[in-house]
């Protein structure tokens, strides 16, 4: 049983090949800066994608799609939608490519599954989209009726994760209490009670925790200060939002790995580069962890504190020094469990091997 996974970005489109649970390969097609200018718009590089990945399935052994079982792509901006397997069709794939909740390079993901699908006849999928919805009705209110709070999150990866926490745990994803905290470019919190995400920060505006490239909730009357003496530059406050802010914001870097050199070498009293120092970087990621750790320990009110566990994922959750603080700080809510890396392709394959198996149903979009 084969199953193709498509997890496109704005310069890459990631994508393996399945046979039921198990990963026969996988590749990360990158897409320079040149090839992608020669498309007006995200929509218009859909046969570009497509084919580079049909070349990856001849390389793997795959001559044509009909030998494949299923397609599924990274769900993109869509309607709030309930968690799981959506089917993709006609509604869909219009309100994809017109952009109607947003322009992202996921949108592409439901656009290529299909294109590759109908030349196999085989089914196209998404999976758990970011636009997940499933917020109690307490977790909307913002404290301004015209300013609702989103549920914009790492729907993807949270969910596999959660299902992955409760299969260790031997019980029902339906039956769990867990936190998810996300720790990536971006990172979102989630209350996963009883198989449905109440509450969670807003990840793609950069609501919540600052991240490695987002700022986090900032206070509201100083933004609106700056905002207002910044009003010539919607683009670069965007931007301080989600992109450059967070740890890039103080020290100039994205790289976990480059910040932890440097805070080795200013521990031995040496200096590596002419940016921060040591110290420096120390405290930045000391607070990353502080305020992950603080989310966390807010969202344990939602449920009383009564939780199955704290699960810590992304890429972050490689970073062996945010990981043991943040498990200093919140352990007595609850064990902590850790799941480091996106683990995006294996969830896509894996949500879709249980419908194909019928262990799980397909969601129609109704838009």
């Amino acid at each position: 049983m084969k199953i193709l996974p498509i997890n496109p970005g704005s310069t890459s489109t990631k994508v393996a090949l399945y046979n039921r649970d198990t990963q026969i390969v996988s590749k990360n097609l990158a897409h320079s800066s040149e090839e992608l200018s020669h498309y007006p718009s995200i929509v218009d590089q859909l046969d570009f994608r497509k084919d580079t990945i049909l070349e990856f399935l001849k390389e793997a052994g795959i001559e044509s799609p009909r030998h494949l079982d299923a397609a599924v792509g990274r769900g993109g901006l869509l309607r709030p939608l309930t968690g799981g397997v959506y089917a993709v069709n006609e509604v869909m794939k219009e309100e994809l490519r017109s952009g109607r909740f947003g322009s992202h390079a996921s949108n592409l993901g439901a656009l290529i599954a299909d294109l590759i699908a109908r030349e196999g006849g085989i089914p196209a999928f998404i999976v758990d989209p970011i636009v997940v919805d499933e917020l109690s009705p307490l977790a909307r209110y913002s404290g301004i009726p015209e300013v609702p709070r989103r549920s914009i999150f790492h729907a993807l990866n949270q969910k596999a994760t959660a299902k992955k926490a409760a299969k260790e745990l031997g019980k029902p994803y339906a039956e769990c209490n867990f936190i998810i905290a996300h720790m990536g470019g971006g990172t979102t919190v989630g209350m996963h009670q009883k198989g449905r995400v109440v509450d969670v920060n807003n990840g793609l505006d950069g609501d919540g925790p600052f991240s490695i490239e987002r700022a986090g909730t900032v206070p509201p009357g100083d933004w609106l200060r700056y905002i207002l003496k910044h009003s010539d530059d919607p683009v670069g406050l965007t931007k301080m939002l989600t992109g450059c802010g967070g740890v890039v914001a103080y020290l100039g870097i994205n790289d976990a790995r480059q910040i932890e050199s440097i805070i080795q070498a200013g521990l031995k009293g040496q200096r590596v580069s002419e940016g921060p120092d040591g110290a420096m970087c120390l405290e930045v990621i000391q607070a990353l962890s502080y305020q992950i750790a603080k989310e966390i320990c807010a969202q344990a009110a939602v449920v009383c504190g009564e939780l199955d566990a704290v699960v810590l994922t992304g890429g972050v959750a490689y970073y062996d020094r945010v990981v043991e603080d943040i498990t200093r700080r919140v352990s007595f809510l609850a064990p902590v469990m850790v799941y480091a890396g996106e683990n995006e392709l294996e969830a896509l394959a894996g949500a879709v091997l249980e419908v194909l198996e019928g262990r799980e149903q397909v969601r129609e979009y109704q838009g």
